[in-house]
């Protein structure tokens, strides 16, 4: 799962940095409006958090240019200005929750969960290929009805692999779907995470395999 975090509080940024990617979630995090505008026209996260007091305006300026671009990822508004009216008219304006600051994670993360379950853009409850499972809400992995433990990053490796299972994966759309766009990634960090997990995945006979295409991308299929 991909958050934008739209604040403009460095250590509120950095605090839910840190939670939702306990939570096996990416999250790229830009302080103005203009700057929000920039990164999400393509279609990239799944959610918004976003803050309303920006530098160059009202976070609640931007949730209609979202909604003329066609996309209906869930937002939730992180404010401090948690009054009655405040609430009423940020869900007026489109906003899919509203949670005034300050705030305990959470309860963040079940109404962040909560907006997901709800959105028309929400894939499947269970995504499913041979013997394998994925559970985008929770991200659990699961083999023959087993939990697979995995690492944050060989997981959103598999969930964008299934997520386009039978399809080749460009090398830019999973290195868009695992780091962030402050990661400091190594040339080699996305092939190392998908030869952990290939080896992994044919350990606990998962039932798929990972084509690679070299020079490409990947390929996420079931096993003959």
């Amino acid at each position: 799962m991909r958050i934008l975090l739209i604040e403009d509080e460095p250590q509120m940024a950095v605090a839910l940095r840190g939670a939702l990617t306990r939570h096996d979630m990416v999250m790229d995090h830009v302080s103005t409006l203009c700057d929000a505008e920039l990164v999400i026209g393509d279609g990239a996260y799944d959610a918004v958090l976003l803050d309303r007091q920006l530098p160059d305006g009202d976070g609640l300026e931007l949730i209609p240019k979202i909604r003329k671009k066609g996309l209906t990822l869930p937002i939730i508004v992180i404010t401090a200005k948690g009054e009655v009216p405040d609430r009423i008219t940020g869900l007026e304006t489109g906003a899919d929750d509203y949670l005034a600051k300050p705030f305990v994670f959470d309860e963040l993360l079940a109404r962040l969960r909560a907006v997901m379950r709800r959105s028309e853009t929400l894939r499947p409850a269970l995504i499913s290929i041979g013997r394998l499972s994925f559970d985008p809400t929770y991200c659990d992995i699961i083999v023959s009805g087993l939990r697979l433990e995995m690492p944050r990053r060989e997981a959103l490796v598999l969930e964008c692999l299934m997520r386009r299972a039978g399809r080749m994966v460009p090398r830019p759309a999973l290195m868009e779907a695992v780091f962030g766009f402050d990661d400091e990634i190594q040339s080699n960090a996305l092939d190392s995470h998908i030869s952990r997990l290939r080896r992994k995945l044919a350990a606990s006979q998962a039932g798929v395999v990972i084509n690679v295409i070299r020079g490409v991308g990947y390929l996420l299929r079931e096993a003959s």
